[in-house]
């Protein structure tokens, strides 16, 4: 090799080495382990009940709306879904109160766990910083959306606040009259109650069975006031669209 042919070499190499040098200064566009880690992890409940009103399946609208909530998402919070409506293992699994022990935390004669503890356990897997579950209302003669937290919970007033903003967004999507935000023994339902407060409750949004720090219960629109907003894809997807934007709003920074 001739001293030219080296020269040419080590110029070759000090330039790889310096593009090497300059690709490893680059900031990386996928995001580090540590930063995933950070992400706030949501997961949603939409309702499995298929016995709320007559030719209407709740189940299906709420998934609606969920399923158009996990596809808005930009990846600045972790989303999930907790639905027993597929699960033969379970009792209840698509049917059941939200506010009735043999519903919720009863266990049947075969030894199975209700639709709507399989839902909890699941989400509790995954240590969520935010729980929303989705239902639809009845015999309500309104055409509304309403907000439920947990009473006497130590987040009542952050859950309040969330709340108020998830309904208005809600309703300013889809024309719900907005019927505001109450604590989950203001329905007066069934026999479930929380037992650090003696109060009838949701079970899902029980702070005893249900650990994320921060829980709301939304009832979008009434099963026969409501019904052409409600089964309408459009609508469904306005909806879950409105309440991803709130969630990644609050929970994406």
């Amino acid at each position: 090799m001739n001293t030219q042919e080296r020269g040419q070499r080590v110029a070759l190499l000090f330039l790889c080495s310096s593009m090497l040098v300059v690709i490893s200064l680059i900031p990386s566009c996928t995001p580090s382990k540590e930063a995933a880690s950070k992400r706030a992890i949501i997961v949603f409940q939409p309702s499995h009940q298929t016995d709320t009103g007559t030719n209407f399946n709740e189940a299906l609208v709420c998934n609606g709306i969920v399923e158009a909530a996990l596809a808005a998402s930009t990846g600045v919070v972790r989303v999930h879904k907790a639905w027993s409506y597929h699960r033969d293992d379970v009792h209840h699994a698509r049917q059941g109160s939200n506010t009735k022990i043999d519903h919720t935390s009863a266990v049947d004669s075969l030894g199975r766990i209700s639709g709507y503890a399989y839902e909890l356990r699941e989400s509790n897997k995954l240590r969520p910083d935010l729980f929303v579950s989705i239902h639809n209302n009845g015999a309500t003669k309104k055409n509304a959306c309403w907000g439920f937290v947990h009473e006497g919970d130590p987040h009542e007033q952050q859950n309040r606040e969330l709340a108020k903003v998830l309904v208005a967004e809600i309703c300013s999507v889809s024309g719900l009259e907005n019927a505001g935000v109450f604590g989950d023994s203001w329905p007066n339902r069934n026999d479930y109650r929380c037992r650090n407060t003696g109060k009838l409750s949701f079970y899902s949004l029980d702070e005893n069975v249900n650990i994320a720090p921060l829980r709301v219960l939304l009832e979008i629109g009434d099963n026969m006031e409501s019904r052409a907003l409600l089964v309408d894809p459009a609508i469904q997807k306005k909806m879950g669209e409105a309440i991803q934007k709130v969630i990644e709003q609050r929970f994406g920074k």
